[in-house]
């Protein structure tokens, strides 16, 4: 048996949007998906292959064969349109805050079943990242669906690599498939172990109690020698800005506060060194990341930016502020203000301690000048589309628009050749460096503890943990 210490166990609806590392770990180890991301690729899973048209409106997948969810029913072309239909109702896909992700990718397109191992797909609007959906599409077997909806957790059937053998409220137990048509995991056993303190998950992993710790605190975990992994998160730690109303309508002022700071040593005052600076809209883990470089701390520039935009005498922002998510909000909050101050800038500061109805302000674009957020889809495509795209105006969208950037998208979206669409997000990723949408910091640097010593043992790009790459902890 491998146990798993996680500091999340709260699952939901599999066709829920989500970017919990903790809840991905445990579907993808129970539902295929279409594809696989690895690193910045997809490969096939349950699809062995598809073509896109040039227009990118029309998607054909061809399945796998012979291939059966855990209850013996047939997984076929039939049981993936249920599925995309699924994903596609407007009570589904929520994530924190935003409610039908999915629905405005799928919701108008036509499935056509056209053998029991083929399908196409036509959707209304060319969408050449498709893949970034389905690969958090979990095929579910349609004959949980009804049980699913009625809330019932304990029919999770999928054809995933692993199956479910018992959930309880601190734990979620799941036994290896053999003969899986893909993945034979070296570990029969796999319990996900809820532990909420991130010193408890150490002292079990020190004790031997449990093989996998994740979420480590990031100096103590040094003692773990070489069972300890370290890994950028590729959630990006940014400040959302109003763009609608105030100074930050100004572009002047939203590129004085980004190179105003020194990420450097923000990182240090607020988390001791366990991140790195992010310069961009998304971490370097994302597919079509450019170079870094065009946004390093310059104060004089920043103090001349802020005096044409009209507020050389300097001027107040109001910052909106959680408690958690990122947990050390406050902290950052209080080292960023220092930092600004220098430039005449100061902070009033509004902290809110109810979490989601945090993300329901910011969904409902209520904040004040600036809020502490963070923004995790690893999708590049889905950042642009849902939170920077002023003809979307997406759940997280703060008012930003920049045109250029817009054209961009649409430019993407029609290009199939995943190489030539990756240079039109390195150009997007440029423009935003000089006209950027957010105050965008850093990426953190992730502990998780794996007993024994396995130098060649990698965390994917994702920071979702594959159970099937794990080695083998049994003994």
């Amino acid at each position: 048996m491998t146990i798993i210490a996680q500091p999340r166990l709260a699952l939901g609806d599999p066709h829920d949007c989500t970017d919990s590392a903790d809840d991905l770990t445990i579907y993808h180890a129970i539902f295929d998906t279409l594809v696989r991301r690895v690193e910045k690729h997809y490969l096939p899973l349950l699809a062995k292959s598809w073509s896109v048209d040039d227009d990118a409106k029309v998607w054909r997948f061809e399945l796998q064969e012979g291939v059966q969810f855990h209850d013996g029913t047939l997984f076929d072309a039939d049981a993936v349109k249920q599925n995309i239909l699924r994903m596609a109702r407007e009570d589904k896909g929520y994530t924190l805050g935003s409610p039908a992700v999915w629905r405005q990718y799928l919701g108008d397109a036509e499935i056509v079943v056209e053998s029991p191992t083929s399908l196409t797909i036509k959707l209304a609007m060319p969408m050449a990242d498709l893949l970034d959906v389905f690969e958090q599409g979990f095929m579910v077997a349609p004959s949980s669906f009804a049980a699913l909806d009625a809330d019932r957790r304990d029919s999770y059937i999928g054809t995933g690599p692993y199956k479910i053998c018992s959930i309880a409220p601190d734990r979620v137990c799941a036994e290896r498939v053999e003969g899986h048509f893909m993945f034979t995991p070296q570990n029969r056993e796999i319990v996900w172990q809820h532990v909420v303190s991130p010193d408890d998950r150490l002292a079990k992993m020190q004790s031997g109690a449990v093989q996998v710790a994740t979420m480590l605190p990031f100096e103590a975990s040094k003692s773990l020698g070489a069972a300890r992994h370290t890994f950028l998160s590729p959630v990006a730690i940014i400040y959302l800005l109003n763009a609608q109303d105030g100074p930050f309508q100004d572009p002047r002022v939203r590129r004085a506060v980004n190179i105003a700071v020194d990420r450097d040593a923000l990182i240090e005052t607020v988390l001791g060194g366990a991140a790195k600076p992010l310069l961009g809209f998304v971490s370097p883990n994302h597919y079509g990341a450019a170079d870094a470089g065009t946004m390093a701390c310059d104060r004089e520039t920043a103090r001349q930016l802020l005096a044409d935009a009209g507020y050389a005498d300097g001027l107040t922002l109001n910052v909106d502020c959680p408690t958690r998510l990122p947990d050390e909000a406050e902290k950052l909050t209080a080292a960023l203000g220092a930092q600004l101050a220098e430039v005449g800038i100061d902070f009033n500061v509004t902290i809110h301690p109810e979490r989601e109805e945090y993300a329901h302000m910011v969904r409902r674009k209520e904040i004040q000048d600036m809020c502490v957020f963070d923004s995790s889809p690893m999708s590049t495509f889905r950042v642009l589309y849902e939170k920077i795209d002023s003809r979307i105006a997406g759940a997280w969208w703060q008012g930003y628009q920049n045109t250029a950037i817009e054209d961009l998208l649409d430019e993407g979206q029609r290009i199939a050749d995943p190489d030539e669409r990756a240079a039109v997000w390195q150009k997007a990723y440029q423009l935003l460096q000089q006209d950027p949408a957010w105050l965008t910091l850093y990426n953190p640097i992730k502990v998780i503890g794996v007993a024994g010593d396995h130098p060649d043992f990698k965390m994917p790009f994702d920071g979702v943990i594959n159970v099937t790459e794990l080695p083998n902890l049994e003994g």
